[in-house]
């Protein structure tokens, strides 16, 4: 039986089991540049 306070060591990538590619920042980026322009937009009309 494993004991319950004994550390377990693994790389990030096997902890969070997959690739993180950093896609998630150019979709911030678009869709807050979009918010911008949206509410610039309606600001002028």
């Amino acid at each position: 039986m494993a004991d319950d306070n004994e550390r377990i060591h693994v790389t990030a990538t096997e902890a969070r089991a997959g690739a993180t590619p950093g896609v998630t920042r150019y979709v911030l980026m678009v869709s807050l540049v979009a918010a911008i322009a949206v509410m610039a937009y309606i600001l002028l009309t």
